[in-house]
């Protein structure tokens, strides 16, 4: 067990899609119903032939027996039971004359026929494509789910030879087409894209099969490891180059608004001056420091007592 783990670890190390694994036992409906309704209509014709033979002939033998299993036989192929999700195609004479179901459906015995039993609730199916080469020439492994049911029950058997790979071949096809027109980055961008674009390929393809494709889900892109690194340099540089552009843009609109911002206080000395004040407060606001301001008024102290100044002075 641990090997295997290791194993399917090793393969999505080098890129390789792993194989789908059913986490839980699958949950299907039971045709047990159907099949004790069978038998016991076997049983209760096998018995009757007998009982009727022997109140005919008085004794039991190997043709009572035959001729019992025979009757049983012919009873039990008349009357069939399609469940509520079924419809039965009968057949007479090779030709199609009917499609019966749900409930009970009565055919001839040996004119007449069940050709096919057809589930028509929706299946989901898994796919992928291992190692398809994008248009940019990188190979990739993809997996996806594919959701589809049958509406026309006819068309399902007599258009087509098993309709349920031919599904599944369709879908692998119509994945392994998209990925050639397209590069990984488109790829990876627009997955939910080209699950549309999946989805309306295939159930204008299966639609005169009378098969409907609901959706197309792209679960896991897988890229080899050796361009990993390579495209994540190229993505790390295109980020750089977005960055640098939109500072770019951020510098040429700041200095197209500092131009605004000097030419209206180019004639505006006192709002200049205010406007320098309030940077100030701003700046020692939140750190508490002081600021020293260069001012004219020790020269008013000069002019007023001139003698008294150069008397100290030359003291």
């Amino acid at each position: 067990m641990k090997n295997d783990k290791a194993s399917a670890r090793e393969r999505n190390r080098h890129g390789v899609v792993a194989e789908t694994q059913v986490l839980e036992t699958d949950r299907v409906a039971s045709k047990t119903g159907a099949l004790i309704f069978s038998l016991a209509l076997f049983v209760i014709a096998f018995g009757l032939v007998l009982v009727l033979w022997q109140l005919a002939c008085g004794t039991l033998d190997a043709v009572s027996v035959i001729v019992a299993l025979a009757v049983a036989w012919l009873v039990t192929s008349t009357v069939h039971i399609a469940q509520q999700w079924e419809k039965i195609v009968v057949l007479r004479f090779g030709k199609l004359n009917r499609v019966s179901g749900p409930g009970l459906v009565f055919t001839l015995p040996i004119v007449e026929y069940c050709s096919l039993s057809v589930d028509m609730r929706t299946r989901s199916v898994p796919f992928g494509a291992k190692e398809t080469l994008t248009a940019d020439l990188i190979p990739l492994d993809i997996d996806a789910v594919l959701y589809w049911m049958v509406w026309d029950a006819e068309k399902a058997c007599m258009e087509i030879n098993n309709y349920s790979l031919a599904v599944q071949l369709a879908a692998q096809t119509a994945l392994r087409d998209a990925i050639g027109r397209s590069s990984v980055a488109e790829i990876t961008i627009r997955r939910n894209q080209l699950d549309k674009e999946l989805t309306q390929v295939l159930d204008e393809k299966t639609s005169q099969w009378g098969i409907s494709v609901l959706s197309v889900e792209i679960r896991d892109i897988v890229v080899p490891e050796s361009l990993q690194e390579a495209m994540s340099l190229e993505a790390q540089a295109e980020q750089r180059k977005k960055a640098r552009i939109i500072l770019m843009e951020a510098e040429q609109t700041i200095s197209e608004m500092a131009k605004e911002v000097g030419e209206a206080y180019d004639d505006n000395e006192n709002a200049l001056q205010i406007r320098r004040m309030h940077l100030l407060y701003e700046s020692v606001r939140d750190t508490g420091g002081t600021v020293v301001v260069p001012s004219a008024f020790a020269e008013g102290f000069g002019d007023a007592f001139p003698d008294e100044i150069g008397k100290i002075i030359g003291t």
